[in-house]
């Protein structure tokens, strides 16, 4: 899943993105309103997380803006402002959440997975195909009821080919939702990756297959 985090606080920023690619998110970090809003124009994503005081404006007009125009975008707001009345505009406003600074990163990210399992939102909570299942808030992967431990970022790429599964999942987005838009990444990245998630799930008998379609990109299915 792929956040849009709007913090002008360096050492904060960096806290965030580092604490939610962890939990198995990719992170696009915007200071300002304005590379905010450069960021949406160009990239979708999952859910994002809004500061309201910021050098260029009040994230609160960033708000407006995106529901205005009809988007669904779960949005969290984190911010300083904390008494009863801000939090009630801010709700009011449109964000489908209120977190005030100081906060316990855990409850930030159980907050964001909790947006992102409501219905029609991105996450469920239980992915499974054959005997292979992915628990979505624990990130933990089991093969026929056994754990297997992987990589954060091999668990990122497992859940959206599961969220994908019987249909082709293009290389391009699963690039864009793996790696942040300012994460470089070399071209064969991905395929590694890949490489490394099929051996894996190989190696623990899962039933799932991961295809190559060469040229388009990848497709989780079970034997025929």
């Amino acid at each position: 899943m792929k956040l849009l985090v709007v913090e002008d606080e360096p050492e904060l920023g960096r806290l965030l993105r580092t604490a939610l690619e962890r939990a198995g998110f990719a992170v696009d970090l915007a200071p300002r309103l304005r590379e905010a809003r450069g960021f949406l124009a160009v990239a979708g994503y999952d859910a994002a997380v809004l500061d309201l005081s910021l050098p260029d404006g009040d994230g609160l007009s960033l708000l407006a803006t995106l529901r205005r125009a009809g988007a669904g975008l779960p949005l969290l707001i984190l911010t300083a402002r904390d008494s009863p009345e801000d939090r009630v505009h801010g709700l009011n406003a449109g964000a489908d959440d209120y977190l005030v600074k100081p906060f316990h990163l855990p409850e930030l990210v159980a907050r964001i997975r909790a947006l992102l399992r409501r219905p029609s939102a991105a996450l469920g909570l239980t992915l499974t195909l054959g005997n292979l299942a992915l628990d979505t808030a624990s990130r933990q992967v089991l093969v026929g009821g056994q754990t297997l431990p992987l990589s954060p970022r091999e668990v990122s790429v497992l859940e959206l080919l599961l969220r994908h599964q019987g249909q082709v999942a293009l290389r391009a987005s699963l690039e864009e939702r793996l790696y942040g838009m300012d994460r470089e990444f070399t071209p064969n990245a991905l395929e590694v990756l890949i490489h490394r998630l099929r051996r894996r799930l190989q190696e623990a008998g899962a039933s799932p297959l991961i295809h190559t379609i060469r040229g388009v990109g990848y497709l989780m299915a079970l034997p025929a």
